[in-house]
Parts: structure tokens; sequence; C-alpha cells
């Protein structure tokens, strides 16, 4: 599990998958999620705005990710 480090209380989730690299773009972000593609905290997640806090985790392609402040 890769941990992604945020300054700020939260992050959206379209930002944090740009953020560890695991999309190129805001666009890609945005149709991976709304294809049901991503879970976060193991539920799928199609709304890219989702604020994640530190402790919470995504998954996409098979790689998970930890949010840590």
């Amino acid at each position: 599990m890769t941990e992604i480090r945020i300054r700020d209380e939260s992050i959206k989730l379209g930002q944090a998958m740009k953020l560890c690299g695991a999309v190129d773009s805001g666009v890609e972000a945005k149709f991976a999620i709304q294809d049901g593609k991503v879970t976060v905290n193991g539920e799928i997640c199609v709304s890219r705005g989702k604020k994640l806090t530190s402790g919470d985790t995504f998954a996409y392609q098979k790689e998970s990710y930890l949010i840590v402040s």
C-alpha cells in the first residue's frame, strides 16, 4: 500500500489520484471514478469530489493508497 501525504485536513478523490500518479489527468480520474473502477475504504465510489482524510484508503487498478497527514 502506497502512502499519500497531504498537507491539508482533506483531499478530493480525483486530486489524490493525480497526486499519487494513479492517473495522468483530472479527466482520466473523472472517467475512472464514474465508471465504478475506484473503491474508497473498500466500497465503490462514483463521486470524484469525495473528501478523503487521514486514514482513508482508495484502490484503483489493483493498487492501494493510504491517505496520511
